[in-house]
């Protein structure tokens, strides 16, 4: 019987399992794989080996021969993956093995050398940052998209008036274009957002190997201007184990799915028969199986569902991250699958969200009428008192007692004859009813950050320069 010092062992299957005895269980092997998910980052790690082997070399730690060998296998690779040519293997595990087990076969021993002076921990993490950077990039290019639908239509219905609330009770009159500016803000402090995070996002963790560095002569600065980062990772136990990147992109997309989540709740409301403020396009609707009148808001209802779904990826990210100890372990490939699906569904519904914007068509005449309900001039008539020289608070008094006169005789607070109001204080004179009509609410709050209409056009005016401002940084 031979002795086991004498046994030809087989070729790994592993780059890394010539430590053990016995192959990995094929339960194993799928419970770990992540190529099913991790392929995205395809493109992202043959730039990133790309951009390892032309410092490798410079460094003298490759030969040209050997960097000539990899950048024509990996431009092959690279052409696969993008032609969906390339076969993905579960043997191989993840996108990096596949990558450079197909790079061995291509080019031979050359391929097998570009692993040198670094791990698939700073590996991953590389990639990981490079595709997360040019989607924040897209997402921020779908907000802007969104505000200029929002400022087109803000300038259409700058002198639409419609009843503001709060607790969703009818407060004062505002104009729809005003409203709508409200999210243009909410957006762009979004935008602000994602830039921040963009640029700690933007840090090399490559040259960090598996956690200490490595003992060979990298530049990591060489590899940084590379790729476009814009500094390196300062501490390579950090590099490799740090995700707060992930979650900090994941907080900022809750945001703004909380944004739509919003938006969504008011176009399902004024869409409603009850407010009828808003028709939405057809195209963004659907119908029932069983009642042929209706016509379903889906789509801000289904954006609105969404939203749960990206909080929940940012508790699983906070969650996965909670409790492991430095550096790098197993738990963190679990981080892909909630942010890449966070990425789509935001994308998806700011894409959506912006078409459906571009089509909604209002309907001033039912705003109208809603704002008059309610007695939503009643401050109108308490700041008239104030300039009348009458305090706010008796002020205040005044109107209250206006308004319950006003609801006994079943009319607004502008339909109450003069001498019923001048019972309630003498200051009120017949310039009153100037204020008391929903024009000349609106009108009156003629200041930045005010609903008067030409306050709404000047705030439209401002946005887009903000906007052009942007797109030229």
């Amino acid at each position: 019987m031979a002795s086991r010092q004498s046994k030809k062992r087989p070729e790994p299957a592993q780059p890394w399992s010539g430590r053990f005895d016995e192959p990995v269980d094929e339960l194993v092997k799928r419970f770990t794989a992540s190529v099913g998910f991790d392929q995205l980052l395809a493109l992202h790690d043959v730039r990133g080996s790309l951009a390892h082997a032309r410092m490798l070399a410079a460094r003298e730690i490759l030969s040209p021969s050997d960097l000539a060998a990899i950048e024509r296998g990996l431009k092959q690779i690279e052409r696969e993956v993008s032609g969906g040519k390339f076969a993905w293997s579960l043997d191989a595990e993840d996108v990096h093995l596949n990558i450079e087990r197909r790079l061995v076969e291509l080019v031979g021993d050359a391929g097998k050398r570009l692993h040198t002076a670094r791990s698939r921990n700073d590996q991953v993490a590389t990639d990981v940052r490079l595709w997360l950077r040019g989607e924040i990039d897209r997402i921020a290019g779908q907000l802007e998209a969104l505000q200029r639908a929002l400022l087109e239509q803000a300038e259409r219905h700058a002198a639409t008036v419609m009843p503001g609330f709060t607790h969703l009770q009818v407060a004062q009159p505002v104009t729809f274009g005003h409203h709508l500016l409200a999210y243009f803000e909410m957006f762009e402090r979004d935008r602000e957002r994602l830039g921040d995070c963009r640029r700690r996002v933007n840090r090399l963790p490559l040259g960090a190997a598996a956690l200490a560095g490595t003992t060979f002569p990298i530049d990591r600065a060489r590899v940084a201007r590379e790729l476009d980062f814009n500094e390196v990772a300062a501490n390579s136990i950090d590099a490799v184990s740090d995700r707060d990147f992930a979650i900090e992109f994941a907080a900022c997309a809750s945001l703004v799915m909380m944004h739509l989540s919003r938006f969504a709740e008011e176009l399902v409301l004024w869409m409603n028969p009850r407010f009828a403020f808003v028709r939405l396009p057809d195209r963004f609707c659907t119908g029932s199986s069983i009642m042929p009148q209706k016509k379903n808001p889906d789509v801000p209802e289904l954006v609105r569902g969404k939203s749960a779904r990206v909080f929940g990826h940012l508790m699983a990210l906070l969650a996965l991250m909670k409790g492991q100890p430095l550096a790098y372990n197993k738990d963190n490939q679990e981080d892909k699958e909630p942010l890449f699906d966070t990425v789509d569904t935001l994308r998806d519904s700011l894409a959506v969200f912006t078409s459906l914007v571009a089509g909604l068509e209002a309907r001033p005449e039912n705003m109208r009428e809603a704002a008059l309900e309610g007695f939503s001039t009643a401050t109108d008539l308490a700041d008239y008192l104030v300039r009348k020289g009458v305090a706010f608070r008796d002020a205040h008094g005044v109107v209250a007692r206006a308004v319950r006169e006003a609801e006994l005789t079943g009319c607004g607070l502008s339909g109450l004859p003069l001498a019923v109001l001048k019972r309630f204080s003498s200051a009120i004179d017949k310039d009153v009813f100037q204020v008391l009509t929903l024009e000349g609410s609106v009108a009156a709050r003629d200041h930045i950050g005010g609903t008067a209409p030409r306050a709404v056009r000047a705030a439209v005016a401002r946005g887009r320069k903000r906007l052009a401002i942007w797109g030229e940084q």
